[in-house]
Order: structure tokens, then sequence, then C-alpha cells
């Protein structure tokens, strides 16, 4: 199986905008990590908690807990086959820099309306 794969690449000022699909959860794990308290905010929005959810089970965003409980849901939904977890990670590259992971879903849809966001600044 493949660790990983590109699923769109476009260019901006100065660099690029890169969607991948991965299997490793660990890199998945750590870009979520990166992404800012606003981009958690539209992570949650993507998954669609009240779905999932009663609203007294989903802790407060500005908690300690939030962050951990919304990684447990993400990785969750990014089952795709018994144990097999794919996620779609939404990174920025400038020029002459390592790229920086500034989105995580276990969806395509959402990862590429993130990211053609990017690609509109």
């Amino acid at each position: 199986m493949q660790l990983q794969e590109t699923y769109l690449e476009k260019s901006v000022n100065g660099g690029r905008v890169l969607v991948i699909k991965s299997y490793d959860e660990k890199l998945a794990r750590e870009a979520f990590e990166s992404v800012g308290d606003d981009t958690l905010g539209l992570i949650a929005m993507a998954l669609k908690l009240s779905d999932l959810f009663e609203a007294e089970d989903i802790p407060d965003a500005e908690s300690a807990e939030y962050r951990d409980f919304l990684w447990e849901v993400l990785s969750d939904e990014a089952r795709e086959d018994g144990h097999t977890k794919s996620f779609f990670v939404v990174m920025k590259e400038i020029s002459g820099q390592l790229p920086a992971a500034l989105y995580v879903s276990p969806d395509w849809p959402s990862a590429e309306l993130f990211a053609r966001g990017l690609s509109q600044e």
C-alpha cells in the first residue's frame, strides 16, 4: 500500500499548496498538532460533531481536552476499511522552506475546499 499520494497541487505566491492523502497516522497527528485554533474550528465543522454527538458530550472548545477529543473523532472518521485509516493533509510550501501543515481531514471535500481557499490568497 502506498503511504501517501498527492491529490492536489496548486501554485501560490512564491510557493505551492499541496493536499496529500496519507495512511501514516503519526504524520497526520503531527500535522493536526501544528494547526492553529481557528483551523480547529474548521475541522470541527467539517466533522459535523453535532451529527455524531449530543451537545453535552462535546467538550467546550476552550477546554484542555477539546483538542484531544477532536483528534479522536477525526481519527475514528478516517477509518476506511477495518483498521486502515486515511487522512488528507493540506500543506503550504514557500520556496526555500519546509512545507507547513495547515489542515487535516478524514475526507477529501473539506481538504480540497480548505486548499482552494489558500490558493485564492
